[in-house]
């Protein structure tokens, strides 16, 4: 897949005033400085789309990009972030749960995973949240260039084996570098294919709908 345009498009904090639109979505969620923005602005081949910062905490709505005028990336706010009021991370909790579970157009929620350490149980429980609502996820391990490769690899693999304790199958999981270049190539081959495959559902609703009314 090759993203030829990439556009912000608009950030909400009510799901309900969400697009109304029928485009597919694809979320990136994860702690915060995990390097969602970094990750999106690669994958988009855009330095500045999506603003990185230093401060934990600075994405509070959900923002939607549009990609090739046939789908939407969504930035969701990151998890975690302790620094604001119990009432502001209840707010960001809410918002991003009820974008998941409620958003029809949502092909795939990507979880960002920090390669550099090991297993967080912060992350541990998001995901196992999402499993436990059937929610289609990846895992996207991220800056993947920050530590040593065997480190790396042993994080990965830790995570991996910690997800198996409680799952039967573990989900798709993709390696990237934002400041290396690398695991790109892969993860918008996926992307492409599942949006093809929402693309050929809609197409065969709209036409048994069609012989349906004649």
């Amino acid at each position: 897949m090759q993203i030829k345009s990439a556009e912000y498009k608009a950030s909400y904090i009510d799901v309900a005033k969400c697009p109304k639109g029928e485009v597919p979505e694809f979320a990136f969620i994860g702690r915060s400085n995990v390097g969602k923005s970094s990750l999106i602005n690669y994958l988009c081949g855009r330095k500045k789309l999506s603003k990185v910062s230093n401060t934990p905490g600075k994405t509070q709505t959900l923002n939607f990009f549009d990609i090739n005028e046939t789908l939407q990336f969504v930035d969701l706010p990151g998890y975690s972030f302790a620094r604001v009021s119990i009432e502001m991370r209840n707010k960001w909790d809410n918002m991003i749960r009820n974008y998941i579970l409620h958003r029809e157009q949502l092909m795939y929620v990507f979880q960002l995973i920090d390669a550099r350490i090991p297993p967080q149980k912060v992350d541990l429980e998001f995901i196992g949240w999402m499993g436990k609502n059937h929610v289609p996820l990846v895992v996207i391990f991220t800056k993947a260039d920050k530590a040593g490769g065997k480190d790396t690899l042993q994080n990965i693999q830790t995570f991996k084996n910690e997800l198996l304790k409680e799952w039967d199958e573990l989900p798709v999981t993709f390696v990237t570098s934002a400041e290396k270049k690398h695991g790109k190539e892969a993860v918008l081959e996926f992307i492409e294919k599942e949006a093809r495959s929402y693309y050929k559902q809609k197409k065969s609703q709209l036409e048994e709908e069609k012989e349906n009314a004649s």
